[in-house]
C-alpha cells in the first residue's frame, strides 16, 4: 500500500470511529471548539446548573389550580427540559434524574414509572443500533452510501445528496413505520457523512481543527433522516401510528370515513410542500462546509474498486440487515391487502412486533458465522455493546414522562385550560388551537401519545362550540407527527441523535424552525383539502 493509500485509510478509519461507537454526549474536552464556540457551551452548561432546579423549586411552591400530582410532574419536566437543552450533565442522566424526582416526590411508584421501559419501542433502538454497529463495522454501510452518491446527478453537490436521502426516507416511511425506516437508513447515512467527511478534511489540510461530529454536513444528513420520515409518515394511514389512531377517533366521532386513497390525497400536497421546506430549512440553517463535490465520481468509482466482492461479513450482515426489512415491511403489506382493520393484519402485526423483529434481526450476527472452524460470528458482543445505551435510556425517559402526561390527565387540564380561556368559537381558531396543541404535546412526549391526548381533547371542545370537529381533528392528527426540536420527541429523532453528529442545540433551533413552518403549512393546506375532497 502506498503512503497517501495508508493516509486515506487512516481518515477513513479516525472518522468512521467517531460515528456509532456510543459518543452522543461528550464534554467540553471531547471536542474541538473554538474558543467562542467553548465560551458559549461553557457558559450555557452553567446556567442549567442554576436554572433547572430553581425552575423546578418555583413551580412547585407556586399557587396553581392544578392538582398535587399535576403540579409535581410539571415542576420536575420543566426542569427536565432545562436539563435537556443545557446540558450541565448528559442529556440521558438529565431524564434519569427527572424519573428519580418522580419517584421521590411521590407522584407515583417507581414500577409504574418505569414500566415504559419495556416499550418495545426501546427494543427497536437496541435491536436497530446493534444491526448499524455490524454494518458500519464490516463496510456494509459504506457500500450503500457509494451507490447513492453514484446515482445519475447525484454526487455533484452536497444537497443533492441530502435531498435524495430524504426522498428515499419519505417514500419508505409511507409504508414502513418511521422508527423502522430511519433504524433502516441510518447506517447508509453514516456512510454517506462518512465519505463527505473524508472530502471536507482532505480540503483542509492536515494541520487544520476537523472534527467529523461537528460537521454541519453532518447535522443536515441526520436532520432530513429523522424529520423526513416524520413527514413521509403522513402520506398514508399506516404510516405513522398517529394517523390510525387520529383516523379512528375522527371516524368514530363524527361517522365519516376516510378510505386510503382519501387520506393520501389528502395528504400528498402537504407532504410534497413540507418536504420542499425540510431540505431549505436544513441546508439554509446548516450550510455545508462544501456545496459541490467536485471529484466524487471518480473518487466513489475508486472507492467502489477497492471495496471489491462482499466479504462473508458483510453478507451475513446484509441477511440479517434484510430479513430484519422484510419483516418490517410484512404488516404494511397485510394492511394495504387486506386492510389495517382486518384479523389478519392484527394477527401479523402483533407476532411480527418491530420490537421483536429488530431484536431477532440483530441476533442473527451472533449466529451467522464468519469462520465456523473457529467459532467467530458476524459480531462479538464487545462490539455490540458499543452501541449508544445513553439515547435508548433518553428515550425511554421521554416514554415515562409521555405515559405520566397522560396518566395524570395533566396534558387534558392544560388544553381544556387554554381553549376555555382563549374562547375558542370558530372552525378557523379551533384548527389552530389544534395544531398547536399537538405540536406542544409531541415535543414532549411520543407523536402516539400526542395523538391519543390531543385529539380527545379537540373534538368535545369543537362540539360543544357548535362547530365540525373534522377539520380540527384531523389538523391535530397530523401536527402530532411533528415534535422536532428534542430527541425525546420521536423515535427517529432519538436515532439519528445517537449518531453522535446532532448537537442539541442545533436540533432545537432546526426543530423549531420547521415546526413553525409546517404548522403553517397544516393549518393551510388540510382544511383547503378537507374542502377540495369534500368530506364536509
Amino acid at each position: 500500500m502506498s503512503t497517501s493509500e495508508e493516509r486515506t485509510s487512516e481518515r477513513t478509519e479516525s472518522v468512521t470511529s467517531a460515528l456509532l461507537t456510543g459518543g452522543t454526549y461528550r464534554g467540553l474536552a471531547e471536542q474541538k471548539l473554538s474558543p467562542a464556540e467553548e465560551r458559549f457551551e461553557r457558559a450555557r452548561r452553567t446556567v442549567g446548573f442554576v436554572l433547572a432546579p430553581l425552575v423546578t423549586i418555583v413551580f412547585l411552591v407556586v399557587p396553581t389550580a392544578l392538582e398535587s400530582d399535576q403540579q409535581t410532574l410539571a415542576a420536575v419536566l420543566l426542569g427536565v427540559v432545562v436539563l435537556w437543552v443545557c446540558e450541565p450533565v448528559p442529556i440521558p442522566v438529565g431524564g434519569l434524574i427527572g424519573v428519580a424526582a418522580i419517584v421521590v416526590l411521590g407522584v407515583l411508584p417507581a414500577d409504574d414509572v418505569l414500566e415504559p421501559f419495556g416499550s418495545s419501542t426501546v427494543f427497536v433502538f437496541i435491536g436497530a443500533f446493534i444491526l448499524a454497529q455490524a454494518m458500519l463495522r464490516h463496510g456494509l454501510a459504506r457500500r450503500f452510501a457509494f451507490f447513492i452518491l453514484s446515482m445519475p446527478g447525484v454526487g455533484k453537490s452536497t444537497w443533492r445528496v441530502i435531498a435524495a436521502l430524504g426522498f428515499v426516507t419519505c417514500v419508505l416511511s409511507a409504508f414502513i413505520s418511521n422508527t423502522a425506516t430511519v433504524a433502516m437508513l441510518l447506517p447508509t447515512a453514516v456512510g454517506l457523512l462518512t465519505v463527505i467527511a473524508e472530502l471536507i478534511r482532505g480540503q483542509l489540510g492536515e494541520n487544520q481543527r476537523f472534527d467529523p461530529l461537528r460537521l454541519r454536513v453532518g447535522i443536515a444528513l441526520m436532520l432530513v433522516l429523522a424529520y423526513g420520515a416524520s413527514v413521509g409518515g403522513l402520506l398514508t394511514p399506516i404510516g405513522s401510528p398517529p394517523n390510525l389512531i387520529g383516523r379512528g377517533l375522527i371516524e368514530e366521532a363524527t361517522g365519516e370515513r376516510i378510505s386510503f386513497l382519501q387520506w393520501t390525497t389528502m395528504a400528498l400536497p402537504a407532504c410534497v410542500a413540507m418536504f420542499v421546506v425540510l431540505i431549505v430549512v436544513l441546508i439554509l440553517l446548516n450550510r455545508p462546509e462544501i456545496t459541490k463535490l467536485t471529484g466524487v465520481e471518480e473518487y466513489v468509482a475508486g472507492e467502489r474498486a477497492k471495496l471489491g466482492p462482499l466479504s462473508r461479513a458483510e453478507r451475513n450482515t446484509l441477511i440479517a440487515f434484510a430479513i430484519t426489512v422484510v419483516l418490517w415491511v410484512t404488516p404494511g403489506i397485510v394492511a394495504l391487502v387486506a386492510g389495517n382493520d382486518s384479523a389478519a393484519y392484527d394477527t401479523v402485526s402483533n407476532r411480527l412486533d418491530e420490537g421483536i423483529v429488530a431484536v431477532a434481526g440483530a441476533a442473527l450476527l451472533f449466529l451467522l458465522p464468519t469462520d465456523w472452524k473457529r467459532r467467530t460470528f458476524t459480531l462479538t458482543w464487545s462490539e455490540a455493546v458499543r452501541i449508544d445505551w445513553g439515547t435508548i435510556l433518553l428515550f425511554g425517559t421521554g416514554i415515562i414522562f409521555g405515559s405520566l402526561l397522560a396518566g395524570t390527565e395533566l396534558a387534558e387540564r392544560v388544553g381544556n385550560g387554554l381553549a376555555g380561556a382563549l374562547g375558542l368559537t370558530t372552525g378557523v381558531a379551533l384548527t389552530v388551537f389544534a395544531v398547536l396543541l399537538s405540536i406542544l404535546v409531541s415535543e414532549t412526549t411520543s407523536n402516539t401519545a400526542s395523538a391519543a391526548v390531543v385529539v380527545p381533547i379537540v373534538i368535545p371542545i369543537a362540539l360543544g362550540a357548535g362547530v365540525d370537529p373534522f377539520t380540527p381533528a384531523l389538523a391535530a392528527t397530523f401536527a402530532a407527527s411533528f415534535g422536532f426540536m428534542l430527541p425525546v420527541s420521536t423515535p427517529q429523532n432519538a436515532i439519528v441523535y445517537g449518531s453522535g453528529a446532532v448537537p442539541i442545540t442545533k436540533m432545537i433551533r432546526s426543530g423549531a424552525v420547521f415546526d413553525v413552518l409546517g404548522a403553517v403549512l397544516i393549518m393551510l393546506l388540510i382544511p383547503l383539502m378537507v374542502s377540495v375532497i369534500g368530506f364536509s
